[in-house]
């Protein structure tokens, strides 16, 4: 009877261990740690969920003597017009042009960055290279689009006056509806390209010392051990940050293309971004800018998802 009785106290603690911990216990044993998110918890609620109210504007006619809550329920009918205007296929042709643009050419960037940055031994060196790197991105937005300016001036630009002397002639390289994207791309990863390399950098700093020991002695060169150690330790990183880039293709930065717009670059410059702001804050009309900026929402959101469960059938890393 003692064994029995033995076997069934065993067999309830086997029990007892393998039941998941609720959330109420999870926040009983690590209540420390909720109290120290518990400040940026409320922030995000508050800025970030609370004026998610504000969605019920798309399917609305807005009214201002009604406030956020009123006006008549019109359904789909913003998103119908966005979608039937003459605008759409320009403004989604340039704003993915742009965005894959940007991946293409500014993803890839800070990972060999920051391979070629771990390749230098002398520490003095490469903190003094890394802080240079770093710089641009503090710079404004606003002092990059000047410094644009004043570069790619063909009158008294230095870029201009180069591309005179070479004979390409007077070009205008932010008029130019050819030029535009290169241009917004090649500054965007010039500023950023740095800063985005410390995650990798971050990455690279936990592979184990004797990974590279034992390439050494079995006589494999830098560029083997970039490839056969330090890459596959950053592929769970760069998984990641791919799922969230394209997460937000649909997405570019609305205030660099905006002060980089004229009318000369407009066809190829106005994208969702700016398009929504001149609807919405120029033209007063909320509940269609509303309904544009959830379209753009939506469909960001989608690819979100679609990249996150092709990442996890192929590799087995993902965000949930």
């Amino acid at each position: 009877m003692a064994i029995i009785n033995s076997k069934k106290n065993t067999n309830i603690v086997d029990v007892s261990i393998r039941r998941k911990p609720t959330i109420l216990n999870t926040f009983r044993r690590d209540y420390q740690l909720w109290i120290m998110i518990l400040p940026a918890i409320i922030c995000v609620f508050i800025f970030n969920y609370i004026p998610m109210y504000g969605i019920q504007l798309a399917f609305r006619e807005f009214d201002f003597t009604a406030g956020i809550t009123g006006g008549e329920w019109v359904g789909l009918k913003y998103f119908e017009q966005f979608v039937q205007s003459h605008m759409f296929w320009d403004l989604m042709r340039n704003t993915i042009l742009i965005s894959l643009a940007t991946i293409v050419v500014g993803f890839p960037a800070p990972i060999i960055l920051a391979l070629l940055i771990n390749q230098i031994r002398f520490k003095r060196t490469k903190r003094v290279l890394q802080t240079t790197v770093y710089l641009p991105h503090f710079i404004s937005i606003v002092v990059i689009v000047g410094l644009l300016h004043v570069l790619l001036s063909p009158e008294t630009g230095i870029i201009g006056h180069i591309m005179s002397a070479i004979g390409l002639g007077h070009i205008n390289l932010l008029a130019s509806t050819s030029t535009f994207i290169p241009v917004y791309v090649l500054s965007d990863v010039w500023q950023h390209v740095g800063w985005n390399s410390i995650i990798y950098l971050a990455a690279l700093a936990g592979v184990d010392p004797q990974l590279y020991d034992s390439a050494k002695i079995d006589g494999a060169s830098r560029w083997q051990i970039i490839r056969n150690v330090e890459i596959p330790a950053i592929i769970p990183t760069i998984i990641i940050l791919l799922i969230l880039n394209m997460g937000s293709i649909i997405s570019t930065g609305f205030e660099k293309i905006f002060l980089m717009q004229n009318t000369l670059n407009l066809p190829i410059s106005e994208v969702i971004e700016t398009y929504v702001y001149k609807i919405g804050i120029m033209s007063n009309q909320f509940s269609y800018a509303a309904a544009i900026g959830l379209f753009n929402t939506m469909i960001n959101f989608t690819l979100l998802v679609m990249v996150n469960y092709l990442a996890k059938r192929t590799s087995r890393i993902s965000l949930w």
